[in-house]
């Protein structure tokens, strides 16, 4: 990709070779080269990792702790609704002008306002530093994913091609997702850690209130859940639940502690990653060596491959899961039935189960094959949604954990899998096809979360469960015209995870 990056890392590098499978000038890295790669994706890691603790410690207390009006889920909706705009505009764009590098730092600051706003929460606050969330979004998520994919054909080089930089893309995307999912730990750890410090179990509240028992719980919370606003008010009276804003002070601890996580995120990225200009393999991807007007129209055009359409549903899909945890499942299952101070406690075991998930999917799918091990996690993500609309909550914490584990199972391994095949299908349009990724991500996050003070938790599971059967179905079809490709023609465009080696 030519012009990704215009500032030197100061990498060895020789003269130009010639890549025999490509057939382009390449050039010859230096015999550390390959830990350098790696010392990248760790920093780079690391660096997602302490930006999203802040991020999603912040952002999974949106719809409990500002639920008056629905401030918290309207702040959400308007984060990605403007990554909706980011999405489309600005990523090919801000990717030629600051490159990857700089754009992650310039994106990372563009999240700082949000934080900022958390200390006098209002509308006119709120909603404006959700859109600079947005506009950054866009950009960041589309150089991160870019920077990978294109370091990873650098060091299929490297070993010579004999791993396949299909392989390693999965392989790099999982490393850094391992960093990245971490996240959720760290920052619900650190919300679960501040906001309850010197309070009362919930447990002594259930059994200490006649009126309230796990009966109660059962018809009010989980998939029966409805009318957030008014509900919460009439609980937290009724029923003694821990629906009440938690005390100011805590939160400004919280806050200022993200944000100080922000900050050092920042500085990694500027300090310690290498920009990519020793690693473009004479590539001419979308983003090199146009117009930002014409980038922009190779964004939409993407839109007309077929691929990238059947990828569509899959990739909303991946968008209104996640929307459902951060904001119905903390709100309707968590907060309902245990209180707010122990949502980021129940969702620790997210994180850790999509950091597990980003770290063994590489292995498992080399050993089975990316397509059995997509159906494989739309079987079990179907039936974990079948049994969250039966499930009646209890005040039981270990049953909360367990569920939202297995939901963070299953993300993780959507995440990954769509995030490197939309790297695998279209290379040198990396940045227009991730940027598609996280345009229609978005659009299913929004729509989530507009319909969150709408819906019934029980209706929202039910779409979820018909988008993800949709998405796989499209998935599908995208496997079945590749092996008919493969048989059909001696050159086809991606190999199959399991023939990688």
């Amino acid at each position: 990709m030519d012009n990704v990056e215009g500032e030197s890392n100061g990498s060895a590098v020789t003269a130009p070779a010639t890549d025999k499978e490509n057939g382009v000038a390449t050039p010859q890295f230096g015999p550390r080269e390959n830990y350098r790669i790696i010392k990248n994706i760790a920093i780079l890691g690391f660096a997602f990792m302490i930006h999203f603790t802040a991020f999603h410690g912040t952002s999974n207390l949106q719809s409990s702790v500002h639920s008056d009006g629905s401030l918290g889920a309207f702040t959400l909706a308007s984060i990605y609704g403007s990554l909706i705009l980011s999405n489309i505009f600005l990523p090919v764009m801000v990717i030629r002008w600051l490159g990857c590098k700089w754009t992650i730092v310039v994106s990372f600051v563009a999240y700082m306002p949000y934080l900022a706003a958390q200390f006098y929460p209002r509308f006119y606050t709120l909603i404006p530093a959700g859109l600079a969330v947005g506009f950054g979004g866009g950009p960041l998520w589309c150089a991160k994913c870019t920077y990978l994919s294109v370091i990873a054909e650098a060091f299929s080089v490297i070993k010579q091609r004999k791993v396949k930089a299909d392989y390693l893309i999965v392989k790099f995307f999982g490393l850094f997702f391992v960093f990245y999912q971490l996240a959720q730990v760290l920052g619900n750890l650190i919300s679960f850690s501040v906001l309850s410090y010197g309070q009362d179990e919930p447990a002594s509240h259930l059994n200490s209130t006649t009126a309230y028992s796990v009966v109660n719980i059962s018809e009010t919370c989980g998939a029966n859940y409805v009318a957030p606003v008014d509900r919460q008010k009439s609980l937290a009276n009724d029923t003694n639940l821990d629906l009440h804003r938690p005390d100011a002070t805590r939160l400004n601890v919280l806050t200022g502690i993200f944000l100080a996580c922000m900050a050092i995120a920042s500085l990694s990225v500027a300090v310690g990653v290498d920009s990519l200009k020793s690693y473009n393999l004479g590539r001419t991807g979308s983003g090199s060596g146009i117009s930002g007007v014409k980038m922009l129209v190779i964004t939409v055009k993407q839109l007309a491959n077929k691929y990238q359409i059947l990828l569509l549903p899959i990739t909303m899909f991946i968008g209104v899961e996640q929307a459902f945890i951060a904001v119905d499942f903390t709100a309707s299952f968590v907060a309902c039935g245990l209180g707010i101070s122990y949502i980021g406690y129940a969702m620790i075991s997210f994180g850790l189960a999509n950091a597990f998930a980003a770290a063994v999917t590489p292995y498992i799918t080399k050993l089975i094959g990316r397509f059995p091990m997509i159906l494989a996690t739309a079987v079990f993500h179907c039936a974990l949604i079948v049994f969250m609309l039966l499930w009646k909550p209890t005040d039981q914490y270990y049953a909360y954990s367990i569920i939202v584990a297995c939901w963070g199972l299953a993300d993780g391994i959507w995440l990954i899998q769509i995030n490197a095949l939309s790297g695998i299908l279209f290379p040198g349009n990396e940045e227009a096809a991730f940027s598609n990724f996280r345009l229609w991500e978005a659009t299913g996050s929004v729509i989530m979360y507009a319909t969150s003070p709408i819906l019934s938790t029980f209706t929202k599971l039910v779409c979820i469960l018909c988008v993800m059967v949709i998405g796989t179905i499209g998935y599908t079809s995208i496997e079945v015209m590749e092996y008919r490709i493969k048989r059909g023609a001696a050159g086809k465009r991606f190999e199959m995870i399991q023939q990688t080696s």
